[in-house]
């Protein structure tokens, strides 16, 4: 990583800790942390575990598919390389603004582990498309058959995120179809990239670039017409990705469960989640913290009896994002320094 890197690295880490600290302050401000500390234990360990495995199970099931789609087109990453980037994937996505830097980070890692930028480039396009859709899907079908109750537990954040975050995953979607499935489209923005580059005298003009552009555009291709030929593979993906959602949008229920809690059911507690999820995904801040927890108080207070919402705020955020980062930075630190000191395989 040279120094521009490292410090935009850097950058990010502080934005992240700066905006951690402003969410503890204002989720803590007007609460007894006294009072909250003694809801959080009387979650149930059993259920806390369960909780745990079910957020590391989301964030490895992308790893998972990663594999399954690159051992489809000659990929050489084994499955434990696919799940460490994942991982990855989502730590650079926790600490950049709208996720973009998660998704860079998984290409340069694929590259390194011996994969085409081609090959890789489809398949994450392909896992994000998917990641996507199943998320605009959850919300189309809460809109049509849960549209009163979700306006009633959302309040103003109905308008304001909810419908919002919709418009914006949709059209994500649509993006994400147009360059995956029209190659063409690719070929022609790169090309006047390029050909701005050159004149601005930022790059050299150079027959070896086009032959280069021309030989990922022709992997690219390869890789696309084999996706396209074998649907199943991407109706599997698809699957995956509808358990991968599923599982995180139950994590939420596992805690109301583990603080002996009952009376919602498993549903409706799913639908609410789905809809925080749909709501923050697409803000450009980092791990959408802040809004994700404000927003969290203010669906689940009518759920959760009071004095725990917050309680349970903590331990399902805690688990399903920070403690995933901090799993992240394990990942990270031992894929690139410590395999690398030590030339582990």
């Amino acid at each position: 990583m040279d120094t521009g890197k490292k410090k935009k690295f850097a950058l990010n880490i502080l934005l992240f800790l700066t905006i951690m600290v402003l969410t503890i302050w204002f989720v803590f401000r007007e609460e007894d942390f006294g009072a909250v500390f003694t809801a959080m234990r009387q979650m149930s360990l059993w259920h806390l575990s369960l909780a745990v495995v079910i957020a590391l199970f989301f964030v490895a099931m992308e790893g998972i598919m990663i594999w399954y789609l690159l051992r489809s087109i000659d990929g050489t990453s084994s499955l434990s390389s696919c799940i460490s980037c994942s991982f990855i994937g989502f730590l650079f996505s926790g600490i950049t603004p709208s996720a973009t830097g998660g998704q860079p980070m998984q290409l340069y890692y694929l590259k390194k582990d011996g994969n085409s930028w081609s090959l890789s480039s489809v398949v994450l396009m392909t896992v994000a498309l998917m990641y996507k859709l199943v998320l605009v899907l959850f919300g189309a079908g809460i809109l049509v058959f849960w549209n009163r109750p979700l306006k009633s537990y959302l309040g103003i954040f109905y308008y304001r995120l909810f419908l919002l975050g919709m418009i914006l995953n949709t059209m994500l979607v649509v993006v994400l179809l147009m360059v995956m499935f029209t190659p063409s489209v690719i070929r022609f923005l790169t090309g006047r990239l390029e050909w701005l580059a050159v004149k601005l005298h930022l790059l050299k003009e150079a027959g070896s670039k086009k032959a280069r552009l021309d030989h990922f555009m022709s992997s690219y291709e390869e890789a696309l017409h084999f996706l396209k030929e074998h649907r199943g593979k991407m109706f599997v993906v698809l699957l995956g990705t509808v358990v991968q959602r599923a599982a995180v949008f139950a994590l939420t229920y596992v805690v109301y469960r583990g603080m002996g809690m009952s009376g919602t059911e498993l549903t409706t507690i799913m639908w609410l989640q789905a809809s925080v999820y749909i709501a923050v995904d697409m803000l450009p801040v980092p791990g959408a913290q802040g809004i994700t927890e404000a927003m969290y108080r203010r669906v689940f207070r009518d759920i959760f009896t009071a004095g725990h919402v917050t309680a349970s705020m903590c331990i399902s955020r805690g688990v399903s994002f920070y403690l995933m980062i901090l799993v992240g930075i394990a990942v990270t630190v031992y894929q690139f320094c410590i395999k690398k000191w030590t030339g582990a395989d």
